[in-house]
């Protein structure tokens, strides 16, 4: 997969999408609040959308698909293609909040999702009560900006 494939010639130059906090103090970013779509975004910076869930205790110290042992407390997903050990900016797009997990795993197995965080992660993106958020996933190798910049 070339980084040509996922992201523009130029993202990694252009700067990072902007976040705006409305009265509650959730920021949302600015293709959002401009009225685009994530696939209309002049940032290039996301490669996939859809559904995210999270796993926890009835894994816990489990061996995951890459032969680790699973640790709900650590910023680990599961994702059905990625190669083990990529790190990914998963940005949930109903609060905007952003945050960096490493590929450990192979999932999910349910239809409309993309990723499964560990408990940790949802827990930092606000999943834990929902159980499932549409988010967005990018690589920040390839996009030259680190989560939640």
């Amino acid at each position: 997969m070339s980084a040509q494939g996922l992201v523009g010639d130029d993202a990694a130059s252009e700067a990072p999408p902007q976040a705006a906090a409305d009265e509650g103090g959730i920021s949302e970013p600015r293709w959002l609040r401009e009225g685009r779509s994530l696939l209309e975004s002049d940032d290039d910076l996301y490669f996939e959308r859809g559904g995210a869930s999270w796993y926890g205790l009835g894994l816990h110290h489990r061996r995951t698909a890459s032969g680790e042992r699973f640790n709900m407390n650590a910023f680990t997903a599961a994702h059905r293609t990625l190669p083990f050990g990529t790190r990914v900016c998963v940005l949930n797009l109903v609060s905007g909040q952003e945050i960096e997990v490493r590929i450990n795993d192979r999932g999910p197995h349910a239809p409309g999702r993309i990723i499964d965080l560990s408990r940790a992660a949802a827990q930092a993106l606000g999943l834990l009560e929902t159980g499932i958020k549409e988010v967005a996933l990018s690589l920040p190798a390839l996009t030259g900006r680190a989560c939640g910049s």
